[in-house]
């Protein structure tokens, strides 16, 4: 998938989202920006990841609706929905001894049906993923061989070559040092521009979210507080309403996106060793 591509309308209507008795997500509404970068945001337990499960069709909602293009996804065939979204979700596991290749390659399972398997496309889209995301010299390793940020690139790699308009990562940069964190939000940045895909992705480091997102959506409890352009919603008093933290915001140096500095509790406190 090269140069810009339509991706549809993903709007998501009072939607309510339970595992079993217990509610997470509650008469939440949310229109996702089309082929822009959004990313979720909240303390832990919020529901992040839930909505991220509710909008993949992963999680039916218990009320509400997620529409593709105004079509409620649970009224559409399983293929169709695997050719317009796709997830990568939190700490993905590959069988032992599954190459890189074979992994990537079963991004093309919803292009395939019964009487047209593997083709000249799902070749080049493999391909394509595997150049993009800077794996091609790595194809035939193991998965479980690579490196962290190697394997999230593979993993990555796989849902490029699903090649959907819409792809939601529950956070991509877990477990990563800084080096491949910054690579890989680098890369989808890039897969943004280049393409136009809509990236919707849960980030714990809202310096990070403000850095690379169009738009945040900040929930707590199960629903959204806060959306909007990370310039325009992120300041001292989101931070305390959203995380119950005191910080000070300031403009990034290098691009003038929100960076925040939190105040931590010793901040009054005398150096140890320090005379009275």
């Amino acid at each position: 998938m090269t140069g810009t591509t339509h991706a549809p309308e993903l709007v998501i209507e009072a939607i309510d989202l339970s595992y079993d008795d217990r509610r997470v997500v509650e008469g939440l509404s949310l229109h996702v920006a089309t082929g822009r970068i959004t990313t979720i945001v909240g303390p832990n337990g919020c529901g992040k990841s839930t909505l991220l499960r509710g909008i993949a069709r992963i999680l039916k909602p218990g009320a509400g609706r997620v529409l593709l293009d105004g079509s409620d996804i649970h009224r559409m065939p399983t293929r169709e929905v695997a050719q317009r979204i796709g997830l990568l979700p939190q700490g993905p596991t590959a069988p032992e001894g599954l190459t890189v290749e074979d992994l990537v390659s079963r991004g093309r399972y919803p292009h395939q049906t019964m009487f047209q398997r593997w083709s000249h496309a799902d070749e080049a889209a493999v391909d394509s993923a595997l150049a993009s995301t800077g794996m091609d010299d790595l194809r035939r390793r193991p998965v479980d061989e690579l490196s962290g940020g190697q394997r999230q690139r593979a993993w990555i790699a796989l849902a490029l070559a699903q090649e959907t308009p819409i792809v939601l990562l529950d956070e991509p940069t877990t477990f990563l040092d800084l080096a491949h964190q910054v690579d890989v939000l680098d890369l989808l940045a890039d897969l943004n521009e280049r393409d136009g895909r809509t990236i919707v992705m849960v980030l714990h480091d809202v310096n990070q979210a403000a850095r690379y997102s169009h738009e945040i959506v900040a929930m707590k409890a199960g629903a959204v507080v806060a959306a909007g352009p990370p310039g325009g919603i992120i300041d001292a008093a989101f931070l305390r309403e959203v995380f119950g933290l005191e910080a000070q915001v300031i403009a990034d140096p290098v691009d003038g996106t929100p960076v925040c500095l939190p105040i931590h509790r010793r901040r009054s406190r005398a150096p140890v060793g320090a005379e009275a």
